[in-house]
């Protein structure tokens, strides 16, 4: 069904209008975007569209290669999405309070996502003539949620008897030529120690196809009554882990060239240690997943800092944020201060009280925390928020406060930093009034009809 008609598109000189359906391309039925994407690439195509009026038409249509319709569909994937067969031990949506926007709480596991939007999937909802279709589109790359190797501990924590071929898959699509990356949520006493070597060596073993692996820790929120028990990781646990990849990023950086296996940023600082250095990273192939962000982070704040003169104006104001990154923003705007001499900045560290402290990023606080704490605390004249805080497009926190009544409650001006070190200082120095907002962190399928995409938003620590 197709929503919208874009000005001087090929739609809408072919006088489609919304409410017309896209039936075939070339003689092959459109079941969803794959289909659409692969189909469009040809410099001429014929389109058999329905009219609203029930009527068939055919079109011929001559245009540039991989040119698109310039049509806005009722659905972004052109099919219903697809919601996850697996019960993770671990899984974040079923440690989320009740009472919540229903967006919330629905979890896919669609293939279609990982490709167009950069969504991780376990593939456990992907068969056999769905891997021989990504094949046969060669859609690449897809990050896959591997966690383990071990075909009878991954059917354990996924709680899924099915998900134990992971192997199987990835090596069928490794042979395919499809680029992979992959994901593990590392459980204490479950995937980690010899279990997390044998997963690295293993996929570490399908590169180049398999590009990159992200070790990330479980988020646990205090929300797990009737969950499966699970401990978080202390200091030495952290100090464990970080020698255990660093030792495999030695031995395939000598094999690759890359580190290929890398720590998200958490475990730097629950063991106390100091992040790498920008090359460690590699170009950052796993930044959506926490790995380099903090370091990402700081080369743009002080490559940005570097460029500017520095004067005497003069701000008074604070920026909330998760108590993960605030020791390290406060470094920052220690830095801004010398060049900008009358520029007072505190930095609140909020502790997440609504899904519990030991969540400790960002983007998963909300309205009701930053009130609570922030409130009579001397703000200054504007305070500033990550804009990973909100959801895609709107000033509406996970709590559904709004941005608005956070900045009533407060009595303050509240301003919105995108993401980039640039954007953090061009926030710090601007007049209060001027900020903005961009996206939010955990995956939401939306519920406004007229995008009929699915939100998921980058994740920034700041």
């Amino acid at each position: 069904m197709i929503k919208t008609i874009g000005q001087n598109s090929i739609a809408q000189g072919l006088g489609l209008v919304p409410g017309d359906r896209l039936l075939e391309i070339n003689g092959r039925e459109i079941r969803d975007i794959f289909d659409y994407q692969y189909e469009m690439q040809e410099e001429y195509v014929e389109l058999l569209v329905e009219k609203t009026d029930g009527e068939q038409w055919l079109f011929e249509v001559e245009k540039d290669m991989g040119e698109e319709l310039g049509a806005g569909f009722e659905n972004g994937l052109m099919d219903e999405y697809r919601s996850c067969s697996n019960r993770c031990c671990f899984c974040f949506i079923d440690q989320m309070p009740p009472g919540m926007r229903k967006t919330l709480y629905f979890k896919d596991d669609d293939s279609r996502l990982s490709f167009l939007q950069g969504n991780y999937v376990t593939l456990t909802n992907m068969d056999r003539q769905e891997l021989e279709r990504v094949a046969h589109y060669h859609f690449s790359p897809i990050n896959v949620s591997v966690h383990t190797i071990d075909p009878a501990l991954r059917c354990r924590m996924l709680h899924n008897r099915f998900a134990g071929d992971v192997m199987e898959k990835m090596h069928f699509l490794a042979r395919a030529g499809i680029e992979m990356n992959g994901q593990v949520v590392l459980c204490k006493g479950w995937n980690d120690g010899a279990v997390l070597e044998q997963t690295v060596e293993g996929l570490a073993g399908l590169w180049p196809y398999m590009n990159s692996l992200s070790v990330v820790p479980v988020g646990l929120t205090r929300y797990r009554d009737g969950l499966e028990p699970l401990e978080p990781f202390g200091r030495e646990d952290a100090k464990k882990v970080l020698e255990t990849l660093g030792r495999w990023q030695e031995q395939l950086r000598e094999r690759t060239g890359v580190g290929f296996v890398y720590p998200s940023d958490e475990w730097y600082l629950l063991a106390d240690r100091s992040l790498p250095c920008e090359k460690m990273y590699d170009g950052y192939p796993q930044l959506e997943n926490g790995v380099g962000m903090l370091r990402l982070l700081e080369e743009e704040f002080m490559e940005a800092l570097e460029k500017r003169i520095g004067d005497g104006r003069v701000i008074r104001g604070s920026i909330a944020t998760g108590t993960l990154a605030a020791p390290f923003l406060e470094r920052y705007m220690e830095r801004l201060r010398e060049r900008y001499p009358k520029v007072q900045i505190r930095v609140f560290p909020v502790e997440n009280r609504f899904f519990g402290k030991n969540i400790t990023v960002s983007g998963l606080l909300t309205g009701q925390d930053i009130y609570e704490q922030l409130t009579r605390r001397g703000l200054g004249d504007k305070l500033l928020l990550p804009c990973n805080m909100l959801r895609s497009g709107e000033e509406v926190f996970l709590d559904d406060w709004t941005v608005g009544e956070l900045q009533q409650r407060l009595g303050v001006p509240v301003a919105v930093a995108d993401p980039s070190g640039e954007d953090l200082i061009q926030a710090v120095l601007q007049p209060p009034g001027n900020g903005k907002h961009r996206r939010r962190q955990i995956y939401e399928q939306t519920d406004r009809g007229h995008r009929g995409e699915a939100e998921c938003g980058e994740i920034h620590t700041f």
